[in-house]
């Protein structure tokens, strides 16, 4: 991925950065918002086509992020505007703003590199670190206090739901029995052990992590209390770019973008409509957008990026 060497030289390489800049076409008069701004690499991109005088704010929950942000993109001066707050207190904090409607919002899904890369943060399973996996550090619940907690039979299904593990009920018994966790080797070896050791394309633990990831951060709750206050905060004509990594998220995605840009949302079965729906949106990807070989030859996890763009329409 080709960036400006400001951009290239952050711990955290921007998932399909051009595309972002494509979808948003970030003009001088404008109001941004990057709602998971990381290290500050899309924002970066935003604030730089929308010289000068665009502004933008970056949202992010984790306070080392937002500390990596600020010293990234102070070079902007007061066009940027960080608050260490959820993206789903979007609205909330755009009134305290003042910015009643923005022109684009971009929201990066994934967990980012410096996340992954620090093991004292928890979520890799590549390195030996504390069972932890919370974006935000405040937050009271963690992944060693549902694995070492939860019933078997709950473990199982957050397993299966969020991580579509097929071994959930044979992985939730052995962690079970094993139990208690601290460490992400310790548990990652248990699963390794609990899916029969045989070589897989993906690391056997991959899908239980992300199901546990999910679960303590309630990453799907908070993508569907998202959604809606983002369309609500565009502009006629604004644009809402969307960047998942799994299909739990990619079909929420999906499913609210096809709901909101139909007039009518009755059952097809339904002969009169009578929901009184109006379309608010214009999907500009039916289907999710990539990344090609060349990015994900530089930067792997691009692999599982699903872009999905909106724009806010006339109701």
């Amino acid at each position: 991925m080709i960036m400006s060497d400001i951009a290239s030289n952050a711990p955290h390489v921007s998932v399909l950065y051009h595309q972002i800049i494509t979808a948003l076409q970030p003009v001088s008069s404008g109001f941004y918002v990057d709602a998971t701004v990381g290290a500050g690499g899309h924002a970066w991109g935003i604030l730089e086509k929308s010289s000068p005088h665009g502004q933008l704010l970056g949202l992010d929950v984790d306070p080392q992020a937002l500390e990596i942000a600020s010293q990234r993109l102070k070079a902007f001066g007061d066009r940027i505007h960080l608050r260490n707050s959820s993206y789903t207190e979007l609205r909330t904090v755009l009134l305290t703003l003042g910015w009643d409607h923005v022109d684009g919002i971009v929201i990066d899904l994934g967990v980012s590199s410096m996340q992954i890369d620090s093991p004292e943060r928890g979520f890799s399973f590549q390195k030996d670190g504390p069972l932890d996996m919370r974006f935000d550090p405040s937050q009271p619940v963690s992944a060693a206090d549902l694995v070492n907690r939860l019933p078997e039979d709950e473990l199982a299904d957050l397993i299966w739901r969020y991580g579509e593990e097929r071994n959930s009920r044979r992985i939730a018994r052995m962690i079970v029995q094993n139990r208690p966790f601290y460490s992400t080797l310790e548990l990652a070896n248990l699963i390794k052990r609990a899916s029969g050791g045989r070589p897989t394309p993906i690391h056997p633990a991959t899908r239980t992590f992300q199901a546990l990831r999910i679960a303590v951060n309630r990453e799907l709750d908070a993508l569907e209390k998202f959604l809606p206050q983002a369309v609500e905060s565009l502009s006629i004509g604004g644009r809402l770019a969307v960047i998942s990594f799994h299909s739990l998220e990619d079909r929420i995605v999906k499913q609210y973008f096809r709901q909101e840009s139909r007039d009518c949302i009755c059952p097809p079965s339904q002969p009169v409509c009578s929901c009184g729906h109006k379309a608010t949106i214009i999907e500009l990807t039916r289907h999710p957008i990539t990344a090609d070989e060349d990015e994900i030859s530089q930067n792997v996890r691009a692999r599982s990026a699903r872009l999905r763009i909106i724009e806010k329409k006339q109701a």
